[in-house]
């Protein structure tokens, strides 16, 4: 708190050499893995989602429950969980070498204050990355359940990109990237915190990183659950 007061007075003072660096590593890094998953789990999604409703006559609806699923849930939980994986665990190990290494003391040491050249652009980095690699992980999913519903449904590409807008409101839209911006936080503060209390030597290392992973995807599937109750009745 006492930083981002102190930023307040100081903004020109903010060290956005390191908040660029943590986007790219947090988010731009992170593009292929997200792609994939994200274009696999839109196929298998559309592909279970095409047997059920040809047996109804209801092949039409495979945009509904794409848009929704994946705009409003998947899109999310999935970006989320990689990156809590992946990058989380990153800045975990890296705040945690540091400190077997004594590196932070030595940054305290020489007047460099730890928060606000290690912390908070972590934080506020994977804050602003992960909505944008929601968004990324939504559009190469939609791609991937559009191409099934084409070869199992005959839907062609114009008329799904027509109907989507229909059919899902943009609010579920805005609600994944609300909720990418708060998993966002809760990793980075959770691998930071973490981090910070590693014990100078290896094995607490190792056990640190693992439990901000284990930890932070838990949590983030428990902020799921709760946003999907407290939003229960908008966008549906």
């Amino acid at each position: 708190m006492q930083t981002c007061a102190w930023l307040v007075w100081h903004p020109f003072r903010f060290p956005w050499k390191e908040l660029s660096v943590t986007i790219y590593k947090t988010g731009v890094t992170a593009l292929p893995i997200t792609a994939l998953v994200g274009c696999l789990i839109g196929v298998v999604l559309s592909y279970l989602s095409a047997q059920q409703l040809q047996m109804y006559g209801a092949n039409v609806y495979v945009i509904n429950l794409l848009g929704i699923g994946i705009l409003r849930e998947m899109g999310p939980l999935l970006a989320a969980i990689l990156v809590a994986g992946r990058s989380g665990s990153a800045m975990t190990a890296e705040l945690g070498a540091m400190q077997v290494t004594q590196e932070l003391d030595a940054l305290a040491a020489m007047g460099i204050s730890v928060p606000l050249r290690l912390i908070l652009p972590k934080i506020m980095g994977l804050a602003l990355a992960l909505p944008l690699l929601v968004v990324w992980t939504n559009i190469m999913a939609l791609a991937g359940g559009m191409f099934i519903a084409y070869e199992k449904l005959g839907i062609g590409f114009k008329f799904f990109f027509h109907r989507l807008p229909e059919v899902v409101p943009i609010v579920n839209l805005w609600l994944g990237i609300g909720k990418g911006v708060v998993f966002g936080l809760m990793i980075a503060l959770m691998a930071t915190y973490i981090g910070l209390r590693i014990h100078p030597d290896s094995e607490s290392l190792g056990r640190g990183t693992t439990r901000s992973v284990v930890i932070s995807i838990t949590l983030v599937i428990i902020l799921d659950a709760v946003f999907a109750v407290i939003f229960s009745g908008v966008g549906v």
